[in-house]
C-alpha cells in the first residue's frame, strides 16, 4: 500500500482491506506512521512522538488494524503520559485504561499517538505554549479550532481515518467544522467516562470522536 492510496480510505474501508487479506495490518501501520510523520511535520498535531510500539489491541475486533489516535485530555491509556496541553503537567502516567480505551482496544484500533489540545483543554484555539499552534491542512495559515484540534488536523490530513475526541461546549464540533470532518458528540450518558470520572463539566462534556469525509488534497495523500 502506498501513502496516497492509504489516505483515500476511511476506517471501514481500511478494515475491509485488512479483513480480505488485500493488505496486512502491519503494512497499514507502516504507511500510517509515514503519514503521521509527514502530517505532523507540517501541522504540529501530535503532543508526543508516535507510540512505539502501538498500544495493544484485539486482533479480531470490528476495526482491527485501523490506525487511531487518542486525545491529550487526561488519563486515557494505561502506561501513557498525559499533559492537558500544559507545561505545568510534566507527563503524568495513566495508571489504568479508561472504560472507553478498553473499548477502543476491543475494537481492534491501532493506537499510534496522542493529539494536541489547548492548554488545560479550555480554548477553542489549539495553540498551547507546550506544543505551539496546530495548523489546518487545508490552509496552514489558519487554525483548527479546539479543543480536539490535533485530532481534527491529523484526520483531515489523511494521517488517520478517525480519532478520539471529547466535547463539552464544542470541542469536537468546532474542529470538525474547521477541518471539513464529521465530528460526533454522542447523547448524554451514551459513552461512559469511567472508571475514574462520572459526568465531566456537570454532564456537559462527553467522549466521542471524529472521522474523515474529505480526502482530496490531504497532506498525507500527496503523491511523492
Amino acid at each position: 500500500m502506498q501513502l496516497h492510496e492509504y489516505a483515500q480510505y476511511d476506517a471501514v474501508g481500511l478494515s475491509d482491506l485488512i479483513r480480505s487479506g488485500e493488505v496486512t495490518a502491519g503494512e497499514v501501520e507502516t504507511v500510517a506512521r509515514e503519514a503521521l510523520a509527514l502530517a505532523d511535520a507540517e501541522l504540529n498535531g501530535l503532543a508526543l512522538p508516535p507510540f512505539s510500539p502501538a498500544l495493544d489491541q484485539a486482533a479480531d475486533g470490528p476495526l482491527a488494524g485501523v490506525p487511531f489516535l487518542i486525545k491529550d485530555h487526561g488519563p486515557v491509556a494505561e502506561g501513557k503520559p498525559f499533559f492537558l496541553g500544559s507545561r505545568a503537567i510534566p507527563g503524568i502516567i495513566a495508571v489504568r485504561d479508561t472504560d472507553l480505551m478498553t473499548r477502543f482496544r476491543a475494537a481492534g484500533l491501532v493506537t499510534l499517538g496522542l493529539t494536541t489540545v489547548p492548554e488545560m483543554v479550555l480554548s477553542f484555539s489549539t495553540e498551547s505554549l507546550r506544543c505551539g499552534p496546530t495548523r489546518n491542512p487545508w490552509d496552514p495559515s489558519r487554525g483548527v479550532g479546539g479543543s480536539s484540534g490535533g485530532a481534527a488536523a491529523m484526520i483531515a490530513a489523511g494521517a488517520v481515518p478517525l480519532a478520539h475526541a471529547s466535547d463539552g461546549a464544542g470541542s469536537i464540533r468546532v474542529p470538525a467544522s474547521c477541518c471539513g470532518l464529521v465530528g460526533l458528540k454522542p447523547s448524554r450518558g451514551r459513552v461512559t467516562s469511567g472508571p475514574d470520572m462520572g459526568e465531566p463539566m456537570l454532564g456537559m462534556a462527553y467522549e466521542g470522536g471524529g472521522n474523515r469525509i474529505r480526502r482530496k488534497g490531504a497532506v498525507a495523500g500527496r503523491n511523492s
